[in-house]
């Protein structure tokens, strides 16, 4: 698929400029259809743009948050996304659906949480690995050739087990926001937007695709 592509001097202003591009998605959905559909994934970046959503007019009320992927792990553990997405999240009032990961049965749990996804979602933030992971699909992982459902278990993946929406959910997204900061990130960078297919990254397809990079992640 096609990406746009914005580079920005660091994190810090790649940060303002996510956390702008968010709400201007926001109000426009909530101005359609009285609500905002976000799916938001793990790693450091958009931790930094919700901090700067805080300081903004966000319409956090009319907010549904989801989760692209989490780890197994206890309620509060700091690997937990939800653990660094609830504290980012402060005193806002979005109503954020966690990933059911300590249910006993986890593959029931993909399917309940596949039940409460919307027909479609408005924006889905989605980051980059070294190795080319986005989500949780990881490489050589078998979740990567589930084609029927919306939500599926891996194997174990530095340390833990994840749940992560699969090609086929985010498929379900109008729009695709890539934050993606670090030297490290250059190789599997020039290969998404090459839409190389040998990283999970690059089997991503979506109606849209906005990638915003800081300069140490990008060669050009």
């Amino acid at each position: 698929m096609k990406h746009e592509l914005l580079t920005f001097d660091d994190d810090t202003v790649l940060a303002h400029a996510a956390a702008s591009y968010v709400i201007g998605i926001a109000q426009q959905a909530v101005a359609e259809k009285g609500v905002f559909d976000f799916a938001v994934s793990g790693g450091k970046t958009p931790w930094a743009m919700f901090a700067e959503l805080a300081s903004l007019d966000m319409p956090w009320e009319h907010t549904v948050i989801y989760q692209v992927d989490e780890r197994v792990a206890p309620q509060g553990d700091p690997e937990r996304n939800l653990t660094n997405l609830l504290h980012s999240l402060g005193n806002a009032r979005a109503l954020v659906r966690p990933m059911p990961v300590n249910d006993v049965d986890l593959e029931n749990a993909t399917r309940e949480y596949a039940l409460i996804l919307p027909a479609r979602l408005d924006l889905v933030h989605l980051g980059l690995g070294p190795d080319g992971h986005t989500a949780s699909l990881i490489p050589d992982d078998p979740v990567l050739e589930v084609d029927d459902r919306l939500v599926a278990m891996t194997g174990p993946y530095q340390g833990h087990p994840r749940m992560t929406m699969t090609y086929l959910a985010l498929a379900l997204a109008d729009q695709l926001l890539w934050l993606i900061t670090g030297a490290d990130k250059r190789d599997p960078l020039a290969k998404l937007l090459d839409g190389d297919t040998s990283i999970p990254a690059g089997r991503v397809t979506a109606a849209h695709s906005l990638i915003m990079v800081d300069r140490a992640a990008t060669t050009l």
